[in-house]
């Protein structure tokens, strides 16, 4: 496998769609230019999202917390996702799956790749941080005569796979998609480690979990759980995380057929089914997944304003604010009994996401506003103030039909609690 060096473009997560033979498709394929949701999920699931947490999530069938019933082995969690793969592989409803595996010289860096055997979807488990052009290998699966493919992705990507789809002359097409907010280049990546711990290189696995805490493995057995607010964010450069990632419009990768995340597992994973498709993966696990009702607890109103509140600062180039440290034990303690929960977190989330979005563009490409803020995003920020202004309005009757739908008696809004 050879790739083809970028198309330099602006905000550009490198999906791989600049490195095909046509790299002028990213003008109809990215996330970053002008996103569709509305048309993009009826064409995938049959309908836009509706109310309630569809306007949060994205169209759906079913939400679970999961499970599965006997964990993998070197699993970010224990192996949902690279689990449905294998499944599909091995039932011979595809001929491969193109996914991530870990760099050769570099555990942490993702490496693009065509797995076509069950037993090999074991080196897709665990997580990588930083950018792979994923989709490029679409012409190799091409050229392999490959014409039933799973593609487990982040949003950006699936996004620009659902534009391409209908080119890509293939006769069956499995979507499994991971919950993304923020990416980071690899090498960034190495240098939040070498903060967390004298010893960076020893760390052999990372997690962001839903109880506000980080937890890291080593090597050697030991593991830490450092709380959320004694990570060291404050110290990280104003460009760790780049202007794409501040200004992702689908936190839950929407345009999947099933997302496996954490956000609403409360320990587990969520997954969001999200059409026939999705349904038929997960059939497939059988009594291999063990699936429960996802909770929901607390309040996220004061989280998102707190958040809302920094991010206006970091968006005009100030600094954050540090919380006292003598403050910061007394936090950790109560956020994860008092602080939202379940599909609480999952809602405060996707609400921070937009914000951030909103905020971080207005300043930074304030031209742009009118065609990569898609409504729902919107909608979402509503309720803490964050409204649309006259110049960042590219459909004049936007904002009139916006007011006129959220506020006709008996129509739902979401408000924060």
């Amino acid at each position: 496998m050879s790739l083809r060096d970028p198309v330099p473009r602006s905000l550009c997560t490198d999906c791989g769609v600049s490195r095909m033979a046509d790299p002028s498709a990213c003008g109809a394929a990215c996330q970053f230019i002008k996103p569709d949701y509305p048309d993009m999920e009826r064409a995938v699931h049959g309908r836009a999202r509706g109310e309630g947490d569809e306007l949060f999530f994205g169209p759906f069938q079913a939400m679970y917390r999961a499970r599965m019933a006997q964990p993998k082995d070197g699993a970010q969690w224990t192996g949902i996702t690279t689990s449905l793969a294998a499944d599909l592989l091995e039932r011979g409803q595809i001929d491969a799956v193109l996914t991530m595996v870990p760099d050769a010289q570099d555990r942490w860096k993702p490496q693009p790749a065509l797995i076509s055997k069950a037993a090999d979807m074991a080196q897709a488990r665990g997580m990588r941080m930083g950018y792979a052009p994923l989709l490029a290998l679409l012409e190799d699966a091409q050229d392999r005569g490959f014409k039933r493919l799973a593609v487990i992705g982040i949003p950006c990507q699936i996004y620009a796979l659902r534009n391409l789809e209908a080119s890509l002359g293939l006769e069956r097409l499995f979507v499994i998609g991971t919950p993304c907010s923020d990416n980071t280049s690899t090498e960034n990546f190495h240098t939040f480690l070498a903060l967390l711990d004298e010893d960076p290189d020893s760390i052999t696995y990372l997690e962001f979990r839903a109880d506000y805490r980080v937890e890291l493995r080593f090597a050697d057995g030991r593991q830490r759980l450092i709380p959320f607010l004694s990570l060291p964010i404050s110290d990280l450069p104003p460009d760790f995380f780049p202007l794409t990632c501040k200004t992702c419009v689908d936190y839950t990768n929407v345009l999947a057929d099933i997302t496996v995340g954490y956000m609403a597992g409360d320990g587990d994973q969520w997954l969001i089914v999200r059409n026939a498709r999705g349904a038929e993966m997960l059939e497939g696990l059988g009594d291999r997944i063990e699936l429960s009702a996802p909770g929901s607890k607390g309040k996220r109103a004061a989280a998102v304003k707190g958040f809302i509140a920094n991010t206006k600062r970091a968006a005009g180039g100030l600094p954050l604010r540090r919380m006292p440290n003598w403050v910061r034990p007394i936090v950790s303690w109560l956020q994860p009994r008092t602080g939202p929960r379940g599909l609480e977190f999952a809602r405060t989330r996707v609400e921070m996401k937009a914000a951030e979005t909103i905020l971080h563009l207005r300043q930074a490409m304030p031209a742009k506003m009118k065609n990569m803020v898609p409504r729902h995003v919107w909608d979402i920020a509503k309720p803490y103030g964050l409204t649309l202004e006259q110049d960042e309005v590219h459909d004049p009757l936007l904002t009139k039909n916006t007011t006129r739908e959220t506020e006709r008696p008996g129509a739902k809004s979401p408000k924060a609690p």
